[in-house]
């Protein structure tokens, strides 16, 4: 607009200002088209005389047309005055200064001044400084066009044409128009396939942009799989097979067609019927009372099965055996039967007899030297008070670990003996007090070998073909019956093997190793998704007495009914197998599983290589990301960028991905997000926001950028990431202040407030613990294990037996909120035992031994009030 400039007066000494002139019309603000000229007028009342003043200098008195008259309503005479200005005029001082012309006004009182109107030569350019192009775009992807108009005064207008047809934003909500004058579509439709114009224009001219053509394409998407058909024999192994099409969506306008078999085949097998037909007829029995004997015969060679007929006749055959014997020799037969079972009766009792007896000498002959070795294990330790063992249970002391089997050493001084009564009152004993600063520690006296002599003696065994090689994400160690623990640092992933899981006599050098998912190949099907680390144990083969407990984290939003959860288990074929659907009826006793919120329990009796695998039953069913923000420590050039990871929520990748940046010279920006992924198909969106555009500019062509959502679904590619390339606009700029948005289309979306100084900021210690705090990665015997050896002896042998009012090991399972799984724990020789192991897995090593003591001490208070234990002897 015009610059405007207030009126201004400058009154004769001594004369009313009632009479100074004042302007009924101003001159305004004009452009010159082309070659023709403008005029500019002004009018004042009361006026005498009234000039145009342009660019400073008068305008000349015959360059004027004046025009007299008079207000009727005041009388006062009234002067209005015109010019012309050409082209030419303007041109002359082009470049200078603006043109601007102004009149001044005259009476007996003063003068007045009037406000500057400028005058411009209007022009349009041809050419545009940027105009649309053409581009392929995915239905609901956002689509940017831009507009740069030509160069004019006045400033173009800009309008956009679809199809030859304007657009405009206040009839589509989809549609708006940026103050740069590019063209946003926000969520691209297939009726959006179109021609697109920008048109600029002004009073000069109007200018068309070259059309781009806009193509939104669809991809195609798998419907679900049908219902598998029936198998193609009625008898014996044929085959079976489902189907799905690629029509949700159908690809469209060019889209990619779906990825994957649209067919699925598998063998089946339907079992034959088989008659059934009579075996052999026995031999005839002896003469009855009744004079009678008899033979039989059974439908069992072979048996009717699937749907076979039965067998057709008797299965009883009698006949006469008549004599005048009969009758004595059928009461003869039953006394020779009577007097031999009465003999075999009598035999019995005089065995059992003898075992009691050797079983009662050998308990009172008291406890052998081990008993003594082993009462290092109780050092440190406070007596309790714990309900007395049942009748059938042996007594605390002489449950006597078999030290004899191996060679050991005891490292650690042993406390000195104690003299007291034999038994001790506690009502308020801590049942379980907390080793102090004598911890012991047991030892093998040959200990485990270096991880390069470990690794050399796999190397001679078969299966090492299939580990990982190095030990980084590895932990090794030698056990006995005593157990331990192995742990792989800053993993979350751990094997606990309980006491007497090895057999007594056996050592066992036992390995834990994290596979890359690179490594291993793991099949998935349809919607299945790796939702835990593949974690191998072993050597496989080996023999457990009872089962070790392998912790590993995993990423699922578990829910019944949007979940099928498996776990996988290699074979020594290199087939994965179910071996464990969660939430069934378990097919074996050689497995179990317990999901929790961030961490998985699988109790095995077999070691191997296990992998946590999910088949999502609807759209509603997610995973949990977490997203890392890392940046480049230094930046010597003008060039930064921005890597936004998107990883299953699980300790393992994460710390995978910080080793990879480390070597990559990275830095962690900020603290890791956690976002819930859903099963809907759609892709993951990534977009920054909020740049200080007199400091940094974007690199990057589109508005965001994409991850298809496959690749990030499977779990099989575990470093997926989004590079955003800046650039600043000045060496000495050293901050960055931004957002970074990620989202699922339909979904929600997360953002980051980055906001760090790139000279200064390296964050990676703090999300890393370091491995001196987390335990060394093979802890071997009782250092392995919270609760102390003995007391965990003699509460699995006061809770196993069934207690009166359902004190024992249910009650203790309901104090741990562990009674959901009742009926595993039940199918264990020592359910007490199982409940602890699962305990020490989930709390180690910072588990509170107080509360654990305080729940076994609930459980006793059920039955009866304060119970007495011997005093160990140390």
């Amino acid at each position: 607009g015009a610059q405007q400039s207030a009126t201004v007066a400058s009154p004769v000494s001594g004369a009313s200002p009632d009479l100074l002139p004042h302007f009924q019309l101003e001159p305004e603000d004009v452009y010159i088209v082309k070659n023709k000229a403008v005029s500019l007028a002004c009018r004042a009342t009361p006026a005498t005389q009234i000039y145009f003043k342009c660019n400073g200098e008068w305008v000349h008195q015959g360059d004027h047309v004046m025009q007299h008259s008079t207000d009727r309503s005041t009388g006062l005479p009234v002067m209005e005055v015109r010019i012309e200005v050409t082209r030419q005029q303007v041109e002359k001082i082009f470049g200078l200064e603006e043109y601007w012309c102004q009149c001044v006004a005259w009476s007996s009182s003063g003068t007045t001044k009037s406000q500057k109107a400028f005058v411009r030569i209007a022009y349009l350019r041809k050419n545009f400084e940027q105009e649309p192009t053409a581009r392929e775009v995915s239905i609901e992807q956002g689509i940017v066009l831009p507009c740069r108009p030509p160069e004019g005064i006045p400033p173009a207008e800009v309008e956009w044409l679809r199809n030859e047809e304007p657009v405009d934003p206040a009839l589509d909500a989809n549609v708006y128009v940026t103050p740069e004058h590019s063209l946003v579509l926000r969520q691209a439709r297939l009726a959006d396939t179109a021609n697109y114009t920008c048109v600029a224009k002004n009073i000069v001219a109007r200018r068309r942009s070259a059309s781009a053509a806009i193509t939104v394409y669809v991809n195609g998407g798998w419907s679900t799989w049908t219902q598998w058909s029936g198998c193609s024999t009625s008898c014996g192994r044929g085959w079976q097979k489902r189907s799905r099409t690629c029509t949700n969506p159908t690809p469209l306008n060019g889209g990619a067609f779906c990825e994957g078999q649209n067919m699925q085949k598998t063998a089946c097998t339907t079992l034959c019927p088989v008659d059934g037909a009579w075996s052999e007829w026995s031999k005839w029995s002896v003469c009855g009372a009744e004079c009678t004997h008899w033979r039989s015969r059974e439908c069992s060679e072979p048996a009717p099965r699937n749907g076979g007929q039965d067998c057709h006749g008797p299965e009883l055959d009698t006949r006469n055996c008549t004599s005048e014997l009969c009758s004595h020799a059928a009461s003869g037969a039953e006394d020779v039967a009577l007097y031999v079972g009465l003999v075999a009766v009598a035999v019995c009792l005089v065995l059992l007899l003898l075992v009691g007896v050797l079983v009662y000498c050998r308990k009172k002959g008291g406890l052998d030297a081990d008993v003594a070795d082993s009462s290092i294990l109780t050092a440190g330790f406070q007596p309790v008070s714990i309900k007395p063992s049942k009748a059938d249970n042996p007594s605390l002391l002489t449950i006597q670990p078999d030290l004899s089997t191996t060679t050991m050493t005891y490292q650690g001084s042993l406390c000195p003996r104690q003299d007291g009564p034999a038994k001790l009152q506690l009502p308020n004993g801590h049942l379980l007090s907390p080793l102090g600063a004598g911890r012991h520690t047991l030892h093998h006296s040959s200990p485990a070998a270096e991880g390069a002599d470990f690794v050399a003696r796999l190397s001679t065994q078969s299966y090492f073909r299939s580990l990982p090689r190095g030990t980084n994400n590895m932990a090794y160690g030698t056990f006995n019956f005593l157990g331990g623990r192995l742990m792989i640092p800053n993993t979350g992933i751990s094997l606990l093997i309980p006491p007497d899981a090895i057999p007594r006599g056996k050592i066992y050098e036992v390995y834990l190793t994290l596979h890359k998912q690179e490594e291993v190949r793991l099949p998935l099907a349809g919607c299945q998704t790796l939702l835990s680390p593949i974690v191998s144990c072993g050597p496989p083969g080996v023999l457990l007495t009872r089962p070790a407990i392998l912790a590993m984290g995993h990423c699922v939003e578990a829910s019944a009914e949007n979940w099928s959860i498996r776990l996988k288990k290699q074979s020594c074929e290199g087939t994965w197998e179910d071996v464990l659907q969660l939430g069934a009826e378990p097919c074996t006793d050689l497995y179990y599983c317990q999901l929790e919120a961030q961490a998985c329990y699988v109790f095995t009796e077999q070691l191997g290589r296990f992998a946590l695998v999910g088949e999502s039953l609807s759209m509603a069913a997610s995973k949990r990301l977490k997203l890392v923000l890392f940046a480049p420590a230094a930046c010597p050039s003008l060039e930064y960028n921005i890597r936004v990871y998107c990883l299953s929520d699980t300790q393992d990748t994460l710390k995978e991905v910080i080793q990879l940046e480390k070597q990559l010279g990275g830095q962690l920006i900020g603290a890791p997000r956690v976002l819930h992924f859903k099963d809907s198909y759609h892709n993951l969106r990534l977009s920054i926001h909020d740049m200080p555009s007199s400091l940094w500019k974007s690199k990057l062509l589109a508005s965001y950028q994409e991850i298809p959502f496959y690749h990030i679904w499977s779990g099989l590619q575990p470093f997926l990431h989004c590079t955003f390339t800046l650039e600043r606009l000045s060496p000495s700029t050293c901050e960055l202040a931004c957002k970074i948005w990620v989202w699922q289309v339909e979904g929600d979306g997360q953002s980051f407030t980055v906001n760090f100084n790139i000279a200064k900021d390296t964050r990676f210690s703090d999300w890393l613990v370091p491995d001196s705090e987390v335990g060394a990665p093979a802890l071997v015997g009782p250092s392995a294990f919270k609760i102390p050896f003995l007391i965990r002896q003699k509460i699995i042998s006061s809770l196993d037996p069934p207690g009166t009012r359902g004190a024992d090991w249910r009650m203790l399972a309901q104090k741990l909120n562990l009674d959901s799984h009742l009926s595993f724990f039940a199918s264990k020789p020592s359910p007490t035992a199982m409940i602890l192991n699962l305990w020490e897995a989930r709390h180690f090593p910072n588990g509170n031994l107080s509360q654990l003591a305080a729940a076994v001490a609930e459980v006793g208070k059920q039955e009866s009030a304060l119970f007495a234990v011997s005093e160990a002897e140390c």
